[in-house]
């Protein structure tokens, strides 16, 4: 997918035509600014077969009821000339790929160098105000998104592939991650998938999905929504970063900012460190499952490794 190829289809929306688009990221999706006579917005471009028509207009009616009735800092989908959020592109012999244009959010994507203990409460505050969103919201008819339960994630034919091909993954650390598996699947089933633990969430509120600028926090990215475990977007906060020294203090830190927002029980809390390992075993499916990508090249030599030393401890 090359900007050449998106801009000849930037007419499809108002704010685009005529505009000029540069690739900005590419991982489950390719997203491009896009700089056109009325500023600057972003363009998704879906990954063909990842999701369906459906599910994409399911993730855009929760982030419009989001924006609507919520104070979330969350993106803002824009209609393009036929009053439609979702746009399907045609591609030549490649098929047609669904496109969302969204309106540009301030700010920059956080690191792991920044001071991040206040922006880890932050995080807890959003996630605890999008679960109580989410209790309570009515999905229109046809609603469907992914569910990220334990089979979704550890099933060979999981979601994001399967954890027992990814690099890295033989002999003792195979060994390690098959008894991790086991004992995620034994406590996920003990802890069951209640309405007051497991609902519709974003599943992917890592850094990468954050802009900041002062004290504003934007929530981007909801192509992964769908329904987990509420617990399960403290893990993806962490994504990548789970071993730093700092985890324990972010912990803190997240859960004191949702609890500010919405009350959580002593099984939820004991349930942190099962879903950390849940979401690890996610994350090297998806490294296996996509190595064209540079996010999973840089975290292929070591990711299985690191994965089983995480795994070890839990299991004690």
């Amino acid at each position: 997918m090359t900007p050449s190829e998106v801009e000849s289809w930037l007419a499809c929306w108002a704010e685009t035509a005529g505009g000029r688009a540069v690739l900005v990221n590419h991982s489950e999706n390719h997203t491009f600014r896009v700089e056109g006579p009325e500023g600057c917005t972003f363009l998704r471009v879906h990954r063909p077969g990842y999701q369906s028509d459906a599910a994409i207009e399911s993730e855009l009616a929760w982030l419009t009821a989001l924006h609507a009735e919520t104070d979330l800092p969350v993106p803002r989908p824009l209609p393009g000339r036929d009053g439609r959020l979702l746009q399907r592109l045609a591609m030549g012999g490649a098929g047609p790929r669904h496109a969302v244009l969204f309106a540009a959010e301030p700010g920059r994507e956080p690191t792991p160098a920044d001071d991040l203990f206040g922006l880890f409460e932050t995080l807890g505050r959003y996630a605890a105000a999008a679960h109580r969103h989410a209790k309570s919201f009515r999905p229109p008819a046809g609603f469907v998104r992914p569910r990220w339960d334990a089979g979704a994630i550890l099933d060979p034919e999981g979601l994001w592939g399967d954890w027992r091909v990814a690099p890295g993954v033989a002999g003792g650390i195979a060994r390690v991650l098959g008894e991790l598996d086991r004992a995620l699947r034994s406590a996920l089933t003990a802890y069951g998938t209640g309405p007051d633990r497991f609902g519709l969430i974003h599943a992917d509120m890592r850094l990468a999905n954050l802009l900041v600028e002062g004290g504003r926090v934007t929530l981007i990215d909801f192509d992964d929504c769908g329904f987990g475990w509420f617990m399960y977007d403290f893990a993806a906060a962490v994504s990548f970063h789970e071993d730093d020294s700092r985890a324990a203090e972010w912990r803190a830190r997240w859960l004191a900012g949702y609890e500010a927002v919405r009350p959580l029980t002593p099984p939820d809390r004991a349930m942190l460190d099962a879903m950390v390992l849940l979401r690890r075993m996610a994350l090297l499916a998806w490294i296996g499952s996509h190595h064209e990508t540079a996010l999973a090249r840089a975290h292929a030599a070591d990711f299985a490794a690191r994965t089983a030393t995480l795994a070890g401890r839990y299991l004690g």
